[in-house]
């Protein structure tokens, strides 16, 4: 049976390399992902499976089914772009245009994978007359951080015995690790216009108690466990200089080791702001924007991927790609290459080479905090989660840059992507076939969890983005 998943998915790897770069050509942020949402969508419904859609409001979000029975198995996609990182498939800095989006961080790869390695599963499934159920989920917003949060609290993962997932990164590698939790809040400061040189002293300046926020909160960075983070954007500091300012708005990001670390920093940062205003006599209040859990990997889903890629030829690249590879490599500050070393989830075996062919697995770094986060953190809270990362982009690429995007619409991240798509659909095929692997995985989900129960961290009462499909 894995000889004829590998087979038909070999066989069929252009449909997806098209659907990949039809959503790399069109690009769009985050619960606005009108294109790549229908075009899945269409796609999955023509294959014979069941569209569910939309799913707390968020038009965007939807999952696919197909089967019945159990057990339930889930694959997650993702296809929002980042601002501004608007790139051609070119290892000059050449945005196709300027300002607008960019898929620096591979989600019209990510997304589409799962696509392919549900629809291939469904192939054999039928085939062989294989008892289970299959979803894909197309879920909006990584980038926002709260896209699958929505979709979690509506509760549509709650049935799922178990869930793979990917990242294209730039080496082949099990995600034996874990990301941070994270709460996104934006402030709003209200006070009191007057003429800041005619009357000053009648104001209340919102945009000082913005200042004084972020004063305290730089104060604050001294007395956090280490690894926490606290980032900022002034989302609106006033309109001119010579008007004092009545409203103002700071946006922050709030990092730590797990939820009760980050809601213990969102309290700290409550009384900063409060302070703030009482200081500056102004008036505070402040929304949720996201708040997502620290991931819990799964290390038996991912051996199990692990298992899938032994059964398949190594990753490799041409020569074409790898004199492309070397000139995006090229265009890297010396500074972001040496950086790259030193990020503790990076082996230092790789530092010298520019594609990676190999795959890693480091069973012994499991539970290691990487210093990011994602909403799908949440998912790994709700069932067993199984994660790998792929060869997508040259060493030293960083995500969230242009040469990121360059190298996800070229070929070096479509035979990442299909070499991800491979190691979910074979090691899906294999827990259907082995009831073992779900029980023990789950076995270990209970154990990570250690008796804490999945809460949104997201309020009821905090509406999700929501957009009109057109």
């Amino acid at each position: 049976m894995k000889k004829q998943l590998f087979d038909w998915m070999q066989k069929n790897e252009e449909i997806f390399s098209h659907m990949a770069k039809q959503i790399w050509d069109k690009p769009q942020l985050g619960y606005e992902e009108t294109f790549a949402s229908s075009l899945q969508q269409d796609f999955l419904k023509k294959e014979g499976f069941d569209i569910v859609t939309p799913i707390d409001d968020v038009q965007t979000a939807f999952y696919a089914q197909w089967g019945s029975g159990s057990p339930i198995i889930g694959f997650l996609g993702e296809f929002d772009a980042l601002p501004g990182l608007s790139q051609q498939v070119s290892s000059l800095y050449s945005p196709v245009e300027e300002g607008a989006p960019g898929h620096g961080c591979g989600h019209n790869l990510l997304g589409t994978a799962g696509v392919e390695a549900v629809v291939a599963l469904k192939e054999v499934m039928k085939l062989n007359n294989l008892q289970g159920t299959i979803r894909y989920y197309g879920c909006p917003a990584e980038e926002l951080l709260s896209g699958k949060s929505y979709m979690a609290r509506a509760g549509v993962f709650d049935d799922l015995d178990i869930v793979y997932t990917w990242h294209p990164f730039t080496f082949n590698m099990t995600a034996n690790f874990s990301m941070q939790a994270l709460t996104a809040i934006e402030f709003y400061f209200s006070g009191r216009t007057a003429h800041a040189a005619g009357a000053p002293h009648l104001g209340r300046s919102a945009l000082d108690a913005v200042e004084l926020t972020n004063v305290g909160a730089n104060y604050l960075r001294e007395h956090v466990p280490d690894g926490s983070r606290i980032h900022y954007q002034i989302t609106n500091g006033g309109l001119a200089p010579n008007i004092v300012p009545d409203k103002a708005s700071v946006y922050y990001y709030l990092r730590g080791a797990n939820r009760d670390a980050v809601k213990d920093l969102e309290r700290r940062l409550i009384k900063v702001a409060k302070g703030a205003a009482m200081m500056t006599e102004t008036e505070v209040h402040w929304e949720l924007k996201a708040g997502c859990y620290d991931t819990l990997p799964n290390l038996t889903l991912n051996e199990q991927m692990l298992a899938a890629w032994d059964d398949l030829p190594p990753l490799s690249f041409t020569e074409d790609e790898l004199t492309f590879a070397k000139s995006l490599q090229a265009s890297l500050d010396s500074s972001v290459l040496a950086g790259t070393a030193q990020q503790s989830f990076v082996p230092n075996e790789i530092s010298k080479e520019v594609l990676v062919e190999q795959v890693l697995h480091f069973p012994q770094t499991f539970r290691q905090s990487m210093q990011g986060s994602s909403d799908l953190g949440d998912v790994s809270w709700i069932a067993p989660l199984g994660q790998v990362f792929t060869t997508c982009a040259p060493y030293g690429v960083q995500v969230h840059t242009w040469q990121a995007t360059a190298a996800f619409g070229s070929s070096l991240g479509m035979k990442g992507m299909h070499y991800a798509a491979k190691a979910m659909a074979g090691a899906a095929l294999n827990s259907l076939l082995d009831p073992e692997v779900i029980k023990k995985a789950k076995e270990e989900f209970v154990k990570l969890r250690a008796g804490k129960l999945y809460e949104c961290g997201i309020p009821e009462e905090v509406k999700a983005p929501s957009t009109v499909l057109g």
